[in-house]
């Protein structure tokens, strides 16, 4: 009995029994295993906010392509491919923020605005919308597709000004491969012509008014504004009202090949430019230039006005792409 109520040292002049020696000791390993797991809990936290990881629902950022676009059934082979060296290709999915812009996601991942426009098939910037995924490959570039038989890399590499070496390494291709028609690669550095990335980022035109205007009448299916059918008709172009007599300029630098009467559209201008494009200005209360005269966006080549077949005074703005109308809205800054 004596021996069971014995005391023993914990502490210099200070004795514990064994029993209360244990709970000492089971506390302080509960209360160090319980540090341990904060400390890994708040590791993981900051791991997890450097690397941007967000839910499947999350608002944006980086997504792993294995959970996202294999779930969706649409990941590529190219998209799991993982580098295995420098020159190699492959891509990641990025999910679009409310805020994005082509630019800051191109500066962000390394790459160029015409990458993305190209990997994308992107027609028109303005239009990507937040939510969307878009593929962003390892480096800078654009695709190409092959449009003769027996084309080669250094052909290609030629055209774009760029390494022929970098082409087959990042196509895995032996370098004097011959190449068939309709083959489609990625052209490491190489850019979309000026053209090309001015049309698809809205920035190739400019409005024909610099005044102060509103649109009265969009591109597209619309009512009939003389009221004398119940069906709705096709706009051409978008018009702009404001006060007659207000200046017209061309909207980018051209030929003029028309100046003169349309029952529709009373005094119009006609611009030839380049590229397959040409604009039309109708209702003009007045023409200032004559056929045959180059234009550039300076020149003021008429008046607002409400001529042909017009409810008030308002500028007709039509854009031709190789005979086809198309938005002006989408091409003008």
């Amino acid at each position: 009995m004596e021996e069971k109520n014995k005391k023993i040292e914990f502490f210099d002049g200070i004795w514990y029994s064994s029993k209360l020696k244990m709970k000492v000791y089971s506390k302080c390993i509960i209360l160090c295993s319980l540090a341990v797991i904060g400390i890994a809990g708040i590791v993981l936290g900051i791991t997890m906010a450097a690397v941007k990881l967000t839910s499947p629902d999350g608002k944006g950022g980086v997504q792993n392509p294995a959970l996202i676009r294999l779930a969706e059934g649409t990941l590529t082979d190219a998209e799991l491919e993982i580098p295995s060296d420098e020159g190699s290709l492959s891509y990641i999915s990025y999910r679009i923020k409310e805020g994005d812009m082509i630019g800051f996601i191109a500066d962000e991942f390394g790459i160029t605005q015409d990458t993305i426009i190209s990997v994308n098939n992107i027609h028109a910037s303005r239009l990507i919308q937040p939510g969307q995924y878009i593929k962003v490959p390892s480096m800078p570039g654009i695709l190409y597709t092959v449009r003769e038989d027996g084309e080669t890399l250094d052909t290609i590499a030629a055209k774009y000004k760029v390494d022929a070496g970098k082409i087959a390494s990042a196509n895995k291709i032996e370098l004097t491969a011959s190449l068939s028609a309709g083959k489609t690669m990625f052209v490491p550095d190489a850019a979309l012509d000026w053209v090309t990335r001015q049309e698809i980022n809205g920035d190739l035109f400019i409005k024909p008014i610099k005044a102060r205007f509103r649109i009265s009448s969009r591109y597209g299916w619309r009512e009939d504004p003389f009221g004398k059918s119940s069906k709705r008709t096709y706009h051409s172009g978008i018009d702009l009202a404001c006060s007659t007599g207000t200046k017209i300029y061309a909207a980018l630098p051209g030929k003029v090949t028309t100046a003169g009467w349309s029952d529709v559209f009373g005094k119009y201008v006609i611009v030839q430019h380049h590229s397959g494009y040409r604009s039309l200005y109708g209702h003009m209360s007045k023409i200032d230039v004559k056929k045959g005269a180059y234009v550039d966006t300076n020149t003021v080549i008429g008046r607002v006005g409400s001529t042909g077949m017009s409810t008030g005074p308002h500028l007709h703005f039509t854009v031709y792409k190789n005979g086809r109308t198309v938005n002006p809205a989408n091409l003008w800054k």
